[in-house]
């Protein structure tokens, strides 16, 4: 789940009216900005359903596709892409507009969920996915773009706490939804019918962002050329990725060699596009692009595995596995919303090193009904904790980021959050799928029904899980790191 969520944006106090403007025409669903923001939060609405649909989906598509081993792909395609598709989106946009980005953002999403949902073999199925991380990364910072260009500055607080709140009902109703239409009509109606929603947004939000922000920002200046340095790097790390990824999952000696293509090509690409002194934890915005990846990766290659554990371990179908995540959407807003308060401010750096162990002990906590005496309901609890955790912390982030950016810098060092965010989940999702394909998890519900837990292989859970506790925690010390001495 790397596209917008609420972990991109933090909840805030009202907003002011802006002067010189009437009251009912001030807000961001004033008569100025009504048709906009309906569009983009619709927009919003769309990713968060597919993220929530598809994951509780998922366990039974891979079952079905002979393809449990390869599970972690499905998740890391979409993240491996995406980060080429953030830095292109950022420099078409800034050059272009956001129009055409977002425009070809959700149309490449839609058509990657149409070729998972058709897809007869699981390369096919992780193919469709990477098709979906080209769109969602390509939508991601064409979104922000459009905030920033049509919103006044006192008015985009307000559209962000938006794209919070959107989250709430999808995480809710998306589960059930796409539970019973697996059960009932299978997984596949999953990936087709989700695309049908996709008109809607294009219809309401594309006229408004054509007269509200298209076209470079400076119109009378020239359009500069593509940074395409930027681009190679951008694309090292999204080949490196994929490269480390697909060798952690075909364990053998030759893997090697794609292993050490992957590393050549990803070193010097993170390198180039994170801030220096990122991997040794360097004060201030080091630190924060850090935090980020780190709990992002890690609570992402966690989540990815529960319904798979809670429908092949203990028998759940596939709804009530995802309502398990359900209240996490209410529980992030929430932290959020308390992260955000101005009373909070002074004591940041612990609220975040907190948060973080509220990760951490919920990412332990859940592997804890591999055991049959342990209730299922222990998973939705503690995911409800490490949400709200994660909602002070990926807020604070992106606060932080602000903070320490220099103006002209915004860009960029927002491009290095996104890319460490979305890098994070591919290497982790990779280790952890390696690791589960490694102690026999390919072979979790290959032989059985979907409620059945007979031939279950807990440890190859187990493996995935305690490890991410373990960098969650680390994160609570990189917190530590988040201010310079000086503040």
């Amino acid at each position: 789940m790397t596209a917008l969520e609420p972990r991109d944006a933090e909840v805030a106090p009202e907003v002011a009216e802006i002067p010189g403007v009437p009251a009912e025409q001030s807000g961001v669903l004033g008569k100025t900005h009504r048709a906009l923001s309906i569009g983009i939060i619709a927009v919003v609405l769309l990713i968060a359903f597919e993220a929530t649909a598809v994951g509780t989906a998922m366990p039974v598509a891979a079952r079905e596709l002979h393809g449990i081993s390869l599970y972690a792909f499905a998740f890391s395609s979409y993240f491996t892409t995406s980060l080429f598709a953030m830095v292109l989106s950022g420099q078409w946009a800034d050059r272009r507009g956001p129009l055409g980005p977002l425009a070809t953002g959700i149309s490449a999403f839609g058509a990657g969920l149409l070729l998972s949902g058709t897809a007869d073999a699981m390369w096919l199925f992780i193919l469709g996915r990477a098709v979906q991380g080209l769109g969602g990364g390509l939508v991601i910072v064409a979104l922000y773009v459009v905030v920033s260009r049509a919103y006044p500055q006192r008015l985009q607080p307000a559209i962000l706490a938006a794209f919070a709140a959107s989250w709430v009902v999808p995480s809710v109703v998306g589960p059930l939804v796409s539970g019973t239409v697996t059960e009932q009509l299978g997984w596949r109606w999953v990936f087709v019918g989700i695309p049908a929603l996709v008109v809607f947004p294009l219809v309401i939000a594309l006229p408004a962002i054509r007269r509200m922000a298209a076209g470079p920002a400076d119109p009378d200046a020239p359009v500069p050329a593509f940074d395409r340095r930027r681009i190679r790097l951008a694309l090292g790390i999204s080949l490196g990725a994929g490269l480390l990824q697909y060798a952690g999952q075909d364990l053998r000696w030759l893997s090697l060699l794609p292993a050490a293509v992957g590393g050549a090509l990803l070193v010097p690409a993170v390198l180039g596009l994170l801030p220096r002194g990122t991997y040794r934890a360097a004060r201030g915005l080091p630190s924060v692009v850090l935090l980020r990846g780190i709990a992002a990766g890690a609570f992402i290659a966690a989540e990815s595995f529960v319904p798979l554990m809670l429908v092949t371990q203990r028998g759940l179908s596939p709804t009530l596995a995802g309502l398990s995540l359900a209240v996490g959407g209410a529980t992030w807003a929430s932290g959020s919303y308390v992260q955000s308060r101005p009373r909070m401010e002074p004591y940041r750096e612990r609220m975040v090193s907190g948060g973080m162990v509220l990760v951490a002990a919920a990412i332990a906590t859940a592997p804890s009904v591999l055991i049959p005496a342990v209730p299922v309901w222990v998973v939705a609890v503690a995911w409800g904790a490490g949400c709200f955790g994660m909602g002070t912390v990926i807020a604070s982030t992106s606060v932080l980021l602000l903070k320490l950016s220099a103006p002209e810098e915004a860009g960029a060092n927002s491009a290095a959050l996104q890319i460490s965010d979305g890098l994070s989940n591919v290497m982790l999702l990779a280790i952890g799928g390696a690791v589960f394909a490694a102690l026999g998890g390919g072979a979790v519900g290959t032989a059985h029904a979907t409620t059945s837990a007979s031939g279950s292989h807990p440890a190859a859970f187990a493996a995935v899980f305690l490890p991410m506790a373990g960098v969650a925690l680390a994160g609570a010390w990189v917190a530590t790191r988040l201010r310079t001495r000086g503040d």
